[in-house]
């Protein structure tokens, strides 16, 4: 924490404008040695290692708290111009980690960001570590865990709603609802215990009805919270749908159908995909991580073999399997042994080609699975896309209208850490109710305050936190 560190905070590659990023004690001294205005005549001021050629730029006059100032970084030992920037500084403790700040503004070249990024290096300024500028903010009290959280997942967000979602949370509404449920917690701690250090004083005896009352208004709270994790956490990491079905019924033509370009090779041969295809698509702001797998069938063919098993690993890890079947030829052998293979799942039953006479029953669909949509579809006319779409998005919401302010759980860390507390509180209600010592029932109490507490950092370990900003990237 002692240390300023550095980094470039631009996304490596070509752009219009590069950042430099610099935090700590000595940021304005590493500025103030290699930034150079220009005077009235257009000159940029630089000394030249013995006589100014030009009037010396005031940094105590001219650099003004948070206002960008045009000039040339130029190297310390020799003031040789590096670039032509904007830069900033930025005091403390109003800024991103409440340390002074630098940030100098470049043209994006990488070779331009690298040698502004050496030089600041070679003045006292250390690399940064992933994250790090967003743990300084943690650590200094700017952002709680939770927060610093969901800067990565707004960086990473692939639909609105799952900016919006991180967003939200950002903003502290997760942390809001978990310090309030920790206050709760603690309200009752402070009477258990009080009512286990102070037996004879003459305080109000706590209750075990009571006790078990407040703890089951708490209990409600988490489970209504967690209703929503998995919702959650499919808007955060996207839905897995997997497009299985045996050789030439249309998986690849479906998949073209809902990306909008033909991005599979389509063919009359069977057997044209033989490895899975992966690209992502937007369904109503649910990010959906769409797979084209091979055919599924008896084959001699090695190649076809190894595609054959990646399409199983696929639907295996699949959140949903849309099932294709071509109704034409009604049902085969390999339909049923891929029906069986994925009974388990949620699937979505796709009756393609339905511009051709049926010779499948809705009767025998509902066989293979009594609760899967059947959808009649036709890559040809473009007949069931839309009802497809609909139907992936009922099944992440089951059915329900999203509640736009509602908190939403988009971390498994989170739920994980929910899922705890929610266990601790129904075992201490459990003791309350065989009215069980206090002694014992405020370890449980206490464990589920820990649990919350671990979400928004207030009692986490270093090895945690640590875990959780290696995931970042430089510069943030």
């Amino acid at each position: 924490m002692e240390d300023t560190i550095a980094a470039i905070a631009t996304a490596y590659g070509e752009g219009g404008i590069g950042i430099v990023r610099i935090s700590g004690e000595k940021s304005f001294d590493i500025l103030s040695r290699i930034f150079c205005t220009v005077n009235k005549s257009g000159n940029a001021a630089v000394n030249d290692g013995v006589n100014l050629k030009y009037k010396p730029f005031d940094f105590s006059k001219d650099m003004l708290n948070r206002k960008l100032t045009y000039g040339y970084i130029k190297k310390f030992d020799t003031d040789e111009i590096i670039d032509e920037v904007m830069a900033v500084y930025m005091k403390k403790p109003h800024t991103y980690t409440r340390e002074d700040v630098v940030e100098i503004d470049c043209h994006g070249s990488i070779i331009s960001l690298k040698k502004i990024l050496e030089e600041v290096i070679s003045l006292g300024a250390r690399l940064a570590e992933p994250g790090e500028f967003t743990k300084r903010a943690f650590l200094n009290g700017r952002l709680d865990l939770s927060q610093a959280e969901a800067v990565i997942d707004m960086i990473r967000a692939k639909t609105d709603t799952g900016y919006d979602a991180a967003l939200s949370q950002l903003s502290g509404e997760l942390s809001k609802s978990v310090s309030q449920l920790r206050a709760d917690i603690l309200d009752i701690l402070v009477n258990v215990t009080v009512n286990i250090e102070y037996p004879d004083e003459d305080i109000e005896e706590l209750q075990y009805s009571d006790l078990q009352n407040r703890i089951d208004i708490i209990v409600q709270k988490l489970v209504d919270i967690l209703k929503r994790a998995d919702e959650g956490r499919i808007i955060r990491e996207g839905l897995s749908v997997a497009i299985v079905g045996k050789p030439n019924v249309g998986k690849s033509s479906l998949m073209n159908a809902l990306l909008r370009e033909p991005r599979a090779i389509v063919t009359d041969i069977p057997g044209t995909t033989r490895d899975t295809i992966e690209e992502f698509i937007n369904i109503s702001g649910i990010p959906v991580r769409l797979t084209d797998t091979a055919g599924i069938r008896e084959t001699d063919n090695p190649v076809e073999k190894i595609g054959i098993q990646k399409s199983r690993l696929s639907f295996e890890k699949a959140d949903l399997v849309l099932f294709v079947i071509d109704r034409a030829e009604g049902l085969s052998g390999e339909d049923i042994e891929i029906a069986e293979s994925v009974k388990n799942k949620k699937v979505i039953v796709l009756l393609n080609k339905s511009d051709l006479t049926s010779c499948v029953t809705d009767a025998e669909i509902g066989n293979l699975f009594p609760n899967a949509d059947i959808i009649s579809t036709s890559m040809e006319s473009g007949e069931g896309i839309e009802k497809i779409k609909k139907a992936v998005y009922d099944m992440v919401f089951d059915g329900r209208i999203r509640q736009e302010n509602s908190v939403l759980v988009t971390n498994v860390r989170h739920k994980s850490l929910l899922e705890s507390a929610l266990s601790s509180l129904k075992d201490a209600a459990k003791l309350a109710e065989i009215k069980e010592s206090f002694d014992i029932i405020e370890i449980d109490i206490r464990n589920a305050y820990d649990s919350l507490g671990e979400i928004i950092g207030e009692s986490v370990s270093d090895d945690i936190i640590n875990e959780v900003f290696s995931r970042f990237c430089l510069g943030k």
